[in-house]
Order: structure tokens, then sequence, then C-alpha cells
């Protein structure tokens, strides 16, 4: 990103009718960490994130409890912001898609697509997954249930709804993904949003009746319905930057990069886009697509007790660590890959916790800063500013590889480590100090170099390893104590 502009990134907007999970986890330490990337060179960036409060799956549950709606999305969508400290996250907005800002924007939205004539009532038959908050055709269906969601029975719902009008902007879509060969990564995402475009588009349900699922914003100029909870929370992305109140802000901010996972590209790469033009609204920048995170080759699921939280890692590494939170950030985002699905179980994380972190950067910083503060060796704050970047780190980011952008410092890392190897300079101390102490003064400008880059990841594991080279001083404890 060459330009001057200011940086917007998104990520999806979780449900809160579950906990937080590490398939989150993964989205929004990405967005985090590509966000501190673009930070680190100077540019504003604006990253948001948020929770989905409404439709059948939160009314559902809400009734289980015997709670409101509102009571319901009020108490668990703290526990995704409680993700933002856990995991050191630097978040500029939290949306939720019950703030009235929201709900207002919505609204608008929605009145720009029935100005354009994109919007029409009709009766209709159709089955529905409730897990998905999807309709289904039948060849998405495996032995009459929802793949994603089996445990689900399929719901079959006749009744008179509000349609978008997506069969308009089939070629609209493809015009626009031919002008911007990048505008879906990876490719092979954005090869599936071409065919499903290119087979026709058929006009989806945008509202649902209230008298059968009341929990959603209410359609301007209709009590009897609110609105499909895929139309109303796709406008956050706008709402969020200000929309359509502060344009100002919008104007300088849009348009966005869009992380998401692999079963909302239909939603964020396609549908969206058509809702965007239908309004009169610029298209997205990147749309980002994730995949999944699996556990011992199994899908994650409460009946498996394979699901991995986010909280439990953190707490399990807290007595080896100062810095827990990077466990789980350097799991995912170097151990699972950028655009395929990756298998992670507590067992993987406690291998690649002591071959990368305990034996990796925190015994390199352990092994450097002795000799320096031993032969008395340190750089000065002139040269410590004007050491390389990772080479290959700005093209991996700019191309959102951040498995591979993060690879590289870990490659350069090691690098360092069969540098002391070969020129032994706890050795040649005894022999040739002064050229010792040369070695040792460009290992300390090389292992900033590395702390600096692994910063944009691991947020305080990079700025402990700066501060030590800085301070010339020994780490008073391990960074990444020994497992066990």
């Amino acid at each position: 990103m060459s330009d001057d502009k200011a940086v917007y990134i998104t990520t999806t907007l979780p449900y809160v009718n579950a906990a937080p999970h590490v398939g989150f986890a993964m989205e929004i330490i990405r967005a985090d960490s590509l966000a501190r990337y673009y930070r680190s060179l100077g540019k504003e960036v604006f990253l948001n994130t948020g929770t989905d409060e409404h439709g059948a799956k939160i009314h559902e549950a809400a009734m289980a409890e015997g709670i409101s709606p509102q009571e319901y999305t009020d108490k668990l969508a703290v526990r995704f912001k409680d993700l933002a400290p856990a995991l050191n996250l630097k978040i500029d907005n939290f949306i939720r898609t019950t703030d009235a800002h929201h709900v207002a924007a919505a609204q608008e939205f929605w009145k720009l697509c029935a100005k354009k004539g994109d919007i029409y009532k009709k009766q209709y038959s159709v089955k529905y997954c409730v897990g998905c908050e999807l309709e289904k055709t039948d060849s998405e269906l495996v032995d009459g249930r929802c793949a994603i969601h089996p445990n689900r029975e399929i719901e079959l719902r006749d009744e008179e709804n509000y349609f978008f009008k997506f069969s308009n902007y089939e070629k609209p879509l493809l015009a626009f993904y031919e002008a911007h060969p990048d505008f879906v990564i990876p490719d092979f995402r954005f090869n599936e949003m071409r065919a499903f475009v290119g087979n026709g588009l058929q006009d989806f349900s945008i509202s649902r009746l209230a008298t059968k699922m009341p929990w959603g914003v209410p359609v301007p100029g209709d009590e009897e319905h609110v609105m499909y909870v895929w139309f109303d929370a796709l406008v956050n992305y706008i709402s969020a930057i200000g929309w359509p109140t502060d344009m100002s802000q919008f104007n300088k901010l849009w348009p966005v990069i869009q992380y998401c996972g692999k079963d909302n590209n239909r939603q964020q790469s396609a549908m969206w886009q058509a809702m965007l033009m239908s309004a009169g609204i610029e298209n997205s920048k990147h749309i980002i697509i994730n995949g999944f995170i699996v556990s011992g080759g199994q899908k994650m699921s409460k009946s498996l007790g394979n699901v991995i939280s986010p909280f439990d890692v953190i707490e399990r590494y807290k007595p080896l660590t100062p810095f827990p939170e990077d466990v789980l950030r350097f799991v995912l985002l170097h151990d699972i890959p950028s655009f395929e699905d990756g298998d992670m179980t507590m067992e993987s994380i406690a291998i690649s916790y002591a071959a990368n972190l305990q034996n990796g950067i925190g015994n390199l910083t352990n092994r450097i800063m002795k000799m320096a503060t031993t032969y008395g060796a340190n750089a000065s704050f002139e040269e410590l500013d004007g050491a390389t970047a990772t080479v290959e780190l700005s093209l991996m980011m700019e191309s959102f590889d951040l498995q591979k952008g993060i690879g590289a410092v870990v490659e350069r890392m090691r690098e360092l480590d069969r540098t002391i190897q070969s020129t032994e300079p706890f050795k040649k101390i005894k022999v040739e100090p002064e050229e010792a102490k040369r070695d040792v003064h460009a290992m300390l400008i090389e292992l900033y170099a590395i702390g600096r880059d692994l910063a944009v990841f691991l947020p305080r594991t990079g700025e402990a390893v700066m501060n030590f080279v800085k301070e010339n001083k020994m780490p008073e404890t391990p960074l990444f104590a020994r497992v066990g």
C-alpha cells in the first residue's frame, strides 16, 4: 500500500451466542498484526471489530435462558470485548449491531437500496439453516442437513419477505472482479466467487416477519418486518466509520481491507458488494479469506471435546512467560497457513512453544545479551535505528501472507543463531577480544532488528527484545521458560 491514504481494516463480526474460539482469535490477531505493520510504516490505521447481535440464533438462545435478547447480548458481548486486552489487540472501534448509530445506518442503507428499485416483497418457501442464518439449496445439504451445522434440523419457511435484487448485479460484479484482480485473496477463493456469480444470481430474502422473529432492525416504513441479520450486520463496515452522519471520517477511511473465514466468502465478496453498488457506495478494497482451524484432524466441536479457547491457552502459559498472549499469537500466525485450513492442538502449541519461543527467540536473546554484558559490547541508538528490516517482510505483508511474513523473521532469527555457532565469540573472546566484541556488537544490531520486526506479530515480545538491547541488560527471568 504505497499511497498516503489512511488504512481501514476490519474483521467480520462474530455472533455472541457462543464463546470466542481460536478461529475468530486467528482472524482478529491477523487483522491486528496487519494494522501494526501499517502503523510501523507511519500510516494512520483504523481497526474495527465487534459483535453481530441480531437474528434467529440470538433470539432462540435468549428465549432458552428466559431473558430478553438485549439482556442476552449485553451479557455475552463482554466476552468478545475481553479479547482485546487478553490478546493485546490495538482496536480502534468495537461496534455492536445493537448500537443506535448502527441501527439508524442500516435503515438508511435500506432506504437507498429501495430507492434504487432493488428491494421488493414476495411470498416464498425456503429451506433455512438457523446456524448459518442462510437459505440452503438441496445441493448444499448432506443427508438433509447443513454440512456446517449437522446437529440442527433444516427449517422449512413459507412466508412473505422483502427481497434484494441480487440478480441485477451479475454483470456489474463480474466487471468489478475483472477490473480488480486482487480483490479477493487468495486467488482460488476469488475463482470460487467468479464461478458463483457467473452461474447466475438469485434474489435473496432480506427481512423476517416480526411476529415470528422480532429480534432485528425494524424495516423502514413496515413494522411487520425486521431486517434479515446478514443485511443488517454487513452495514457495520460502513457504520463503524461514521456513515452516513460523519462523511468526512468515512471518506478518509473507506474502502476497507476485510478479513473473513471461507464460509463468509459469498456474503462478503458478492452479496455485500452488490448491496454497496445498489446504495451507490464504493466497493471494498480487499477481501482476505482465512481457512478453518481443525484439531487433531477433526473439526472443533463441543461434543468431541476438542474446542480450544484462546483464554485457556493464555492461562496455560502464564506461569511460563510474561507474554502468554504471544504464545497464541505466534502459533496462529506462524503455524497455521494464511489461506488454507490448519491443525492445532494443545500438544502442537507446546511443541511450537518449545522449538520457536523457548529455544528460539528466548534462548537467542539470552545468549547474545549475556555475551554483550559480559564482554562490554553495546550499540548506539543511531546504529539501532539504522538496523535493516527483514527483506521479505514487506512483500509478504503487502500480499497478506502473514505466515510467510513471520516465517521470514523466524528464519532471520535462526540465521543469527547459526552465526553465533560459526563465529564462536564465546571462544574468540579469550584470544581475540576486540574481534569478539565487534562480532557481538553486530549481533546486537541484528537482534534489535529482529525484535522490531517481531513486534508486528508478537508486540510485547518484540518490544522486550528491543529494550534489552537498548538498555544493554540481561533478562532477569527467561522470556519463555521450559515446559514441565
